[in-house]
């Protein structure tokens, strides 16, 4: 008798095992997600196909290693503003950090903000959400991903599982997106470490702006392949010189910068080796900007221990 109640618990639990590593198929997938993805398009704006689509291509259909043991089925890295749970996963390199949620409708929801909230992203919501085609091409342009095919393989999975039918035809987007990306006060000091690509590569954003550190050996046209801008961008938006060099572990600048800087930082004062490019630089704000607020002549360099205004006019003397 107790053989059999010992054969009998040891086939009980092999079958349990079996069945707990049974893959999701993608029908499976998208039947126990899609609702997730609806929610989530109702209230952030993101196409449900989209998501959808990300999500089967990041997961593996949830079967990824990452959705199975973190819940994670986008990629997302941990980044230094992240104070959750982690687990450690190979990818681009060895035992990176990649984000652990409680639940799967947490990765999904950490999605959705990842797209709305960063201004790399704000053009796609002018799109409709029934228009999957223009945020699959959006996202890849957008540099979401590396994969040169990405957009076609979105528009492929959403087209033969017909998840355009998930999206709202009664949505309307937002057409500013200001409000929703601009850093919050007390987020202010881990905007500029915030990257938004989910796929490992250079790329983060401060004061909405995208941005990316000089490494040892780069050039203007070796960032300019890689981020796929022009050149001739790259100087412009960083206001330098023709022919200045590259300064290893200082940011350049991938789109035009502001005309002041991010909430939270109202006043910057001068220390020794700082000058108006520096700190144009520094808070991704468009030197004739920096001036105008301060009321400077173009050219003026202030003394150490004077104090910058950052995002308001400085009164006249």
């Amino acid at each position: 008798m107790v053989k059999y109640i010992f054969i009998s618990a040891f086939l009980f639990i092999t079958v349990v095992s079996a069945a707990a590593q049974q893959k999701l198929s993608r029908t499976e997938y998208i039947n126990q997600y899609k609702g997730i993805a609806i929610k989530e398009m109702k209230r952030t704006g993101v196409p449900a196909s989209i998501t959808m689509a990300q999500g089967i291509l990041e997961s593996e259909n949830g079967n990824s290693s990452l959705a199975v043991k973190a819940n994670n089925h986008f990629g997302i890295k941990c980044h230094n503003d992240w104070t959750g749970k982690t687990i450690r996963h190979d990818d681009d390199k060895r035992n990176e950090c990649f984000r652990k949620y409680k639940n799967a409708e947490l990765s999904f929801k950490d999605h959705s903000e990842f797209l709305s909230k960063h201004q790399r992203y704000a053009f796609l919501f002018a799109y409709k959400t029934t228009d999957y085609k223009s945020w699959a091409r959006g996202l890849k342009k957008a540099g979401y991903a590396t994969h040169p095919k990405y957009d076609k393989l979105l528009i492929r999975i959403i087209e033969e599982n017909l998840l355009y039918t998930l999206d709202d035809r009664k949505y309307k987007p937002v057409k500013h997106q200001d409000e929703r990306i601009e850093p919050i006060p007390e987020l202010a000091d881990n905007v500029d470490d915030y990257e938004i690509n989910p796929f490992g590569n250079k790329v983060k954003t401060y004061n909405r702006i995208d941005y990316v550190i000089v490494e040892d050996g780069d050039t203007y046209e070796s960032i300019a392949k890689e981020q796929e801008v022009m050149p001739w961008q790259i100087i412009k938006y960083n206001e330098l010189p023709s022919g200045a060099e590259l300064i290893p572990d200082t940011k350049i600048y991938l789109q035009p910068k502001r005309r002041k800087a991010p909430v939270g930082y109202k006043y910057h004062t001068i220390s020794a080796g700082e000058n108006m490019y520096i700190i144009s630089q520094k808070y991704g704000v468009k030197l004739k900007h920096l001036y105008r607020l301060n009321n400077f002549d173009y050219g003026r360099e202030p003394e150490i221990g004077y104090t910058l205004s950052l995002r308001k006019k400085k009164k006249k003397n």
